[in-house]
């Protein structure tokens, strides 16, 4: 019986031994007490052991994987709060795209397309935005008169351009009435100058996009979420599906293709009558937490309003005069645009709460987060809405009523540290410095208890720093602790937050926000294993490397799915 006892606990012993332990390094946990240990033990897809190099080995096997991380450092898996993968991978599927920074990249676009473009068929610029280009203006229809024999159109998100000939194939003229909600732009001498603020649907013929087969979908997606695992992205929140997205994560989670975990926001058609609205809400069987560790429903979402990108996010306060050079805007009074009204607003999330569903909109402007906050603040009446996590998207615009508000309901923020780089020159010019005050105010967000989850919006292009938005995790790191703009000025610098703050931003805040701090966003025992390998260390070397820190291995649930 002694024998058998004694085989029977090596069986055990050798049963127990972790499948991988990863030892002599720096290894950053993000826990309480934001403990840096040497090793760690992973068995199957979970952490088992942290700790001391002696105290992780001496669990080995003969079978354990052994990773000498020769004394590089080791974060938790990075977390990007808001993505779209599917359009961002399907922007370079079948090209790559060029660098659009100024109206000239613009045009010598257009002159490379018209080469092999036939005659007469649309050319569109890919999606760019006037704030982010060295002119700091709206490129108008003499910008884009560079083809004598194409109709062109520029997609500057909310609000389109066209040249000469789309305008005339298009039958817009200086009597053509302005869309519901959107404007048929005219210069000086009465005519339409070339920008369709919210009145891209005037355009005839211009292309929806290249049609994809559902195969090349999978494959753009794949590929896209691979390179956020490259870039060290363990989880992302995908923040605009709809059934047919779902359903190509779906299928690469059955076949076993994800690199990433995915969190899916259902954002729905809000522009409809509310009774059809709140129908497909009731009738839908979705809800968040829906489904497993590798997948599943988090936000349910409406968009609000536009984008301080292109004069049409709604402000507190007017665009003003440069929002015409800006933004092609002919009233100094306009403040931007709320595509859902309040009330309705509170009706669609009502039904969505009362479905299982946490809450958010896409709020930039100062007003549109008002209103969202408005309906917060009813629905908290009738129950507390604190548990839901329901949160504020983007917020760019911020005042010290809101976060007391956001505070006092228990209202979390999805935020991009990284329109501070970009964005803040041009925006700075619209609305005077003073208003900038609490342009992404992440420090007070924090000092008010205000949970945060890092994000960047990446929606174009495959290249981690040249991408509309960059998806570089450490990029937006260095944004959140430097706020340093691409005039080298530091916005607000008492919004700075420092690197600890900012780590727990991309992995303890997005973690809570997806309802998944029990799995997810620290390196502790019992949790998934997904973490990252990194080339320099992220707490000590000079503040300026740390956008350039490269991941060396990314590993999801105990399996490396990059490593250079």
């Amino acid at each position: 019986m002694r024998v058998i006892g004694v085989v029977l606990g090596a069986v055990s012993a050798l049963m127990a031994a972790p499948d991988l332990i990863v030892h002599h390094g720096r290894i950053v946990t993000a826990d309480a007490k934001f403990s840096i240990v040497e090793a760690m033990a992973v068995e199957n897809g979970k952490i088992v052991a942290t700790g001391t190099n002696a105290a992780v080995l001496a669990k080995k096997g003969p079978a354990t994987k052994l990773v000498d991380l020769g004394g590089k450092m080791v974060l938790p898996g990075l977390i990007d709060a808001h993505v779209h993968a599917l359009g961002a991978g399907l922007s370079e599927y079948k090209r790559k795209l060029p660098p659009l920074d100024s109206i000239g990249d613009i045009q010598k676009f257009i002159r490379e397309q018209a080469k092999t473009t036939p005659k007469g068929e649309w050319i569109v610029v890919p999606r760019t935005l006037p704030p982010r280009l060295a002119e700091q203006r709206f490129p108008t229809k003499q910008d884009l008169d560079v083809t004598p024999d194409h109709p062109v159109a520029f997609d500057g998100s909310y609000v389109w351009g066209a040249n000469t000939m789309a305008l005339k194939i298009s039958g817009i003229t200086a009597s053509t009435p302005n869309p519901p909600g959107g404007e048929v732009v005219k210069g000086a001498d009465g005519q339409p100058n070339g920008i369709l603020r919210n009145a891209a649907s005037l355009l005839k013929g211009v292309p929806q996009g290249a049609s994809y087969s559902e195969a090349e979908k999978l494959e753009a997606l794949e590929t896209m979420l691979k390179l956020y695992a490259a870039a060290g992205l363990t989880t992302v929140g995908d923040r605009a599906s709809v059934l047919e997205d779902y359903n190509l994560f779906a299928k690469l989670k059955a076949q076993g293709k994800l690199p990433v975990r995915t969190v899916i926001t259902w954002r729905i058609n809000a522009m409809r009558p509310v009774e059809q609205v709140v129908g497909e809400i009731e009738k839908n069987t979705w809800k968040t937490g829906q489904g497993d560790a590798w997948l599943k429903f988090g936000s349910f979402k409406v968009t609000l309003d536009g984008g301080q990108s292109v004069g049409t996010a709604y402000q507190r306060m007017p665009y003003g005069a440069y929002g015409r050079q800006l933004y092609g805007q002919t009233d100094p009074d306009a403040r931007g645009t709320l595509f859902v009204d309040g009330p309705k607003l509170t009706q669609i999330m009502r039904a969505a709460r009362n479905k299982g569903w946490q809450l958010t909109s896409h709020a930039q402007g100062g007003a549109a987060i008002d209103v969202l906050l408005d309906t917060f603040e009813a629905l908290n009446k009738e129950r507390p809405i604190g548990p839901t996590r329901s949160h504020v998207m983007h917020g760019s615009f911020m005042s010290e009523e809101a976060i007391a508000r956001m505070k006092r309901m228990g209202i979390l923020a999805d935020v991009q540290a990284g329109w501070l780089h970009f964005d803040v020159p041009a925006l700075e010019q619209v609305f005077g410095y003073k208003n900038m005050r609490y342009f992404f105010p992440l420090q007070t967000y924090l000092k008010n208890g205000i949970g945060i989850a890092g994000g960047s919006d990446h929606m174009i292009g495959h290249d981690k720093d040249r991408a509309v938005n960059p998806f570089n995790p450490f990029y937006n790191l260095w944004m959140a602790i430097t706020r340093e703009t691409r005039a080298g000025k530091q916005i607000y610098p008492e919004e700075k937050i420092t690197r600890e703050q900012a780590l727990r931003m991309y992995t303890n805040g997005p973690a809570y926000l997806h309802f998944s701090e029990k799995e997810l966003g620290s390196l502790e025992t019992g949790k998934w294993a997904d973490f990252v390998v990194i080339d320099r260390d992220y707490l000590t070397c000079p503040e300026a490397e740390i956008r350039r820190i490269q991941p060396v291995m990314t590993v999801v649930n105990g399996t490396t799915v990059y490593s250079k």
